[in-house]
């Protein structure tokens, strides 16, 4: 009895240590090869992509014969990252990006130095290598080429493009890890040429990026956007609601400069005024709102005049200058649901 339970217990240990070896290998891009059956004619898996692979891996060995661990920047390391993929047949070679570069290959034959590669990616004026870079559009075709679908397909016309940034102003392909994808790396990247927006995150009332909580890419989509800046939505409110939903509504009674649009009153990226108003109430409530609070006549002992106005002698700062301001009796600024809501007060 004990000998049946235990010979049990051993062939489902192996079942489970045969399934564990299997989801390892498909971790890691692996192909499994298994067992030609002897029942029916079930032949054994060969692995996708095969001739292909191959063909990759000569391509790079011509490349890697010089372009080895000496190197200034780290080529190699591009076989940590998912363009690097040994084992799978959709991977680029180098002369997938770089050209067949016949000529680059063939050497100093003339006594004038080696060619550049057919395509030079880079920034500067010059690489370290001392090939100039090709130009910005022929840069960002190469890449497009493989990367055109999703959120790259708006590229041409967006802000960046507009402004001949290329694939290689934020993305260094031959990286171990791509700043641009790394959370706490990100901003880092965008604050390079966006440096009005870096000190704005410093400020007292900001989204958490300083935090790690947030990164640009959950606001922004740098590939193109139908709507502004660069907005992963198509408006600057829905953009807001993707966290901010309770401002959403629909509520009975509206405030239209919120269902206008959030930045009317605040600004996204940091404020030294909470919650990242553009100004405090109720100087900012005052940019709309010129009615019947906006007078010089004294109201008790206290003078009213400009939404809050001075004090008269003996009497009391007025209510709408302290606290919340207009907020202390407005306090539904976003909108309202309530039948007796009307003036946003509940």
């Amino acid at each position: 009895m004990k000998t049946s339970i235990w010979r049990k217990v051993a062939i489902w240990a192996s079942l489970l240590i045969g399934l564990a070896s299997v989801a390892q290998a498909s971790e890691y891009g692996l192909s499994v090869r298994r067992p030609q059956s002897s029942v029916g004619s079930v032949s054994p898996a060969v692995p996708s992509g095969q001739p292909a692979v191959e063909e990759r891996k000569r391509q790079d060995g011509i490349c890697t014969k010089c372009h080895d661990e000496t190197e200034t920047k780290p080529i190699l390391a591009i076989y940590q990252t998912p363009h690097g993929v040994s084992s799978d047949g959709r991977t680029p070679s180098c002369q997938a990006c770089h050209g067949e570069s016949k000529k680059h290959l063939g050497g100093n034959v003339d006594g004038t130095g080696r060619p550049p590669p057919d395509m030079v990616f880079g920034t500067n004026k010059r690489t370290t290598a001392g090939f100039v870079p090709n130009d910005h559009e022929a840069q960002s075709e190469t890449c497009l080429n493989c990367h055109k679908a999703g959120m790259r397909m708006r590229w041409p016309g967006s802000q960046h493009q507009a402004n001949d940034l290329t694939c290689a102003n934020c993305h260094p392909v031959h990286n171990a890890k791509d700043p641009v994808l790394v959370k706490d790396q990100q901003p880092a990247v965008c604050f390079t040429c966006h440096k009005e927006q870096r000190a704005q995150i410093k400020q007292i009332s900001a989204h958490p990026i300083d935090a790690n909580k947030l990164v640009c890419s959950d606001c922004h989509n740098p590939h193109g956007s139908p709507g502004p800046k660069l907005l992963a939505k198509n408006t600057v409110n829905e953009t807001c609601f993707t966290c901010h939903a309770e401002k959403r509504g629909p509520f009975l009674w509206e405030h239209q400069p919120a269902t206008e649009e959030c930045t009317n009153c605040h600004t996204p990226h940091g404020s030294n005024i909470t919650p990242l108003l553009k100004s405090r109430a109720p100087f900012l409530c005052d940019e709309c709102h010129d009615g019947p609070h906006v007078s010089t006549q004294v109201a008790g002992p206290s003078v009213t005049g400009l939404q809050g106005g001075g004090v008269a002698a003996g009497g009391n700062p007025s209510t709408l200058m302290v606290g919340r301001a207009c907020m202390n009796c407005h306090v539904m600024v976003h909108g309202s649901n309530s039948p007796a809501g009307a003036f946003l007060q509940r």
